[in-house]
């Protein structure tokens, strides 16, 4: 009984699911929170949908497909900002229009060439087909990125809070608006092998959002997060080898229950905070003896 709950462990395969789970979970957590901060989980939606056309066209050049990914994620992200700047359309409706002409852009170049790259593997990722090179790549792209964030996580703070006042208090604000994209971008190329595109934007809002419910402070958020993101991972990756199921929809599902479990609990606890102020501003207040 115990030697089969422990062999999703001891299988290969499985080995570089766990381990590729670990290795994005971290940039993904951190700019999750960001992304919640910020009302951006649109924008993570866009460009994880819009490198399908990059890849395709990366893959007919014959260079290599990160390249292709990261560059139409770039374009996506600028293309979104420009035409916010210059229309009267909101920002949630041109990231709409945008990631959806892209997605079916890629899908009329995927299915125009000749490929033995698997569409679903592209949409939906190939965990437990994970090579060495692909674990080194996610592995050196959440270094960097991971490392990035964590490095100007107060002056990313600042900007999603108030960028009004990161302007005033003299930070480059362009720069890390657009350091920012570039983050995601990257990270979406380095989640590509372990979620796929479609299921890419649960790891980078889930997480973050699960973490605003539970703490406070934005320290603990990231670290929260970060929690919440490596168990996810693991937990769901564990459970899809006993329910025959893929993956990354089970990582999807396993950290939405997380997230429906930390919303009831902060329910519950506004509750007993509200009953407890309406009961104290009821209560007599006796003159003192």
């Amino acid at each position: 009984m115990i030697s089969d709950l422990l062999f999703p462990f001891q299988w290969p395969p499985m080995q570089n699911a766990f381990l590729i789970g670990l290795i994005v979970s971290v940039p993904t957590a951190l700019l999750s929170c960001f992304l919640v901060l910020k009302g951006w989980a649109l924008m993570g939606d866009a460009i994880s949908h819009a490198v399908l056309p990059g890849i395709v066209l990366a893959y007919i050049a014959g260079i290599p497909l990160i390249v292709g990914a990261f560059g139409a994620g770039m374009v996506t992200a600028l293309a979104t900002g420009f035409l916010t700047d210059n229309s009267r359309v909101k920002e949630d409706t041109v990231m709409g229009v945008v990631f959806s002409g892209m997605f079916g852009l890629g899908i009329v170049l995927y299915v125009s060439v000749d490929t033995n790259v698997h569409l679903d593997h592209i949409l939906f990722g190939n965990m437990l087909g994970v090579e060495r090179f692909e674990l080194l790549r996610s592995g050196v792209i959440s270094l960097v990125v991971a490392g990035a964030i964590l490095l100007a996580r107060r002056d990313l703070m600042l900007h999603a809070f108030d960028p009004a006042q990161a302007r005033a208090a003299g930070l480059h604000t362009g720069l890390l608006h657009y350091g920012l994209l570039a983050a995601i971008s990257l990270t979406i190329v380095a989640v590509l092998t372990a979620a796929g595109l479609i299921l890419a934007v649960g790891l980078l809002i889930a997480p973050g959002a699960i973490a605003f419910l539970l703490v406070r402070r934005f320290e603990a958020m990231l670290a929260v997060s970060v929690l919440v993101s490596a168990f996810g991972l693991t937990a769901g990756t564990y459970l899809s080898f006993f329910l025959d199921s893929a993956p990354a929809p089970t990582i999807v599902l396993v950290l939405t229950a997380i997230f429906i479990l930390a919303f009831v609990r902060r329910l519950v606890l506004t509750r007993r905070a509200s009953a407890r102020r309406v009961a104290g501003a009821q209560k007599p207040d006796f003159p003192a003896n």
